[in-house]
């Protein structure tokens, strides 16, 4: 496991080529929120683009971005910024490596489209579903008015965009035999990794350990880092915020280099993972269920109700 804290961009362009086999990584969707005005708005509790719900049924919900107030203009500047990231990403890469980027549906055509200008393969997405509290809001300011109206449907998915750099060999066979990757590790006894996978809410165990908006589960990342590595090799996440992916690789022996930005994080993150690795110890990413009853979550998963999806 290696941290640096740093912009990713510009550390990406020091690393050797054909060093990294593999991208796991939560990017900051809009840009704009991460930005230090709002982060700072997020941090004081006075929203900004962050959308602080309110409490219910005695429940504090976590700030959410709100990204349908991005413009036009916003939303071009993100698929710009991926483009720009990508192309520096690309050398470091090993032919066939693989980039699983988790991202919006409001804005991953625009994130697609600039990871694709930059070179690399749309290769389809895997969509996380689980129980979300993104959309299905009222019109503002008229609830009462109109109280059987929404302005969009209730986020119940999340959509990872996975993407490959180019093979270098004729075939992936011959490539996988160069290089090491170029494919996609299957579950425990050849089972193909599906492009639905049911998940439930971050939780509460993680989120205690982490305070990051956007904490995803370790059963999650926990498949996706198992499965873009059909070989040993060296895994980034150059948008490492609270450490999860990194503690994910730690939990089943995957090395790992994680970039942050955010010193606030960033200094979170010896004690983040450590912890979060160690939850889950007997789910390594090999299979799609997890044994939630065991694992002391059985109560957390209500947003899919049976335990069976799992």
């Amino acid at each position: 496991m290696k941290l640096v804290n740093a912009d990713c961009i510009e550390w990406l362009t020091s690393q050797p080529a054909n060093s990294i086999k593999a991208v796991l990584t939560d990017p900051p969707y809009g840009l704009v929120e991460y930005s230090e005005s709002e982060i700072a708005k997020l941090r004081a509790g006075r929203g900004g683009i962050w959308r602080l719900p309110p409490v219910i049924n005695g429940n504090v919900r976590k700030p959410l971005p709100r990204f349908s107030v991005l413009s036009e203009k916003q939303r071009v500047a993100v698929g710009t910024f991926f483009e720009v990231w990508a192309r520096a990403l690309l050398p470091a890469l090993v032919p066939g490596a693989h980039v699983l980027v988790a991202s919006n549906p409001l804005l991953q055509s625009y994130v697609y489209q600039g990871l694709n200008n930059a070179g690399l393969e749309g290769r389809g997405s895997i969509i996380r579903v689980y129980h979300g509290f993104r959309g299905g809001d009222r019109p503002k300011l008229a609830e009462e008015e109109f109280p059987d109206v929404c302005v969009s449907p209730r986020g119940n998915h999340e959509p990872w965009l996975l993407f490959r750099k180019p093979i270098s060999e004729k075939t992936v066979a011959a490539n996988l035999r160069k290089w090491g990757t170029g494919g996609l590790k299957m579950f425990d006894g050849g089972k193909p990794i599906p492009d639905l996978i049911p998940s439930f809410k971050t939780p509460r165990e993680e989120k205690a350990i982490s305070d990051h908006p956007s904490l995803k589960p370790q059963h999650l990342l926990r498949i996706f880092a198992r499965m873009l590595l059909p070989t040993p090799g060296v895994l980034l996440d150059p948008f490492m915020g609270s450490g999860s992916t990194i503690a994910a690789c730690e939990a089943i022996g995957i090395d790992s280099i994680g970039i942050e930005l955010d010193e606030h994080y960033f200094k979170l993150v010896k004690s983040t993972v450590p912890k979060l690795a160690k939850l889950l110890p007997d789910f390594k990413g090999e299979r799609l269920t997890v044994d939630v009853k065991s694992a002391r979550m059985s109560a957390l998963v209500d947003g899919l109700g049976d335990p069976e999806l799992f």
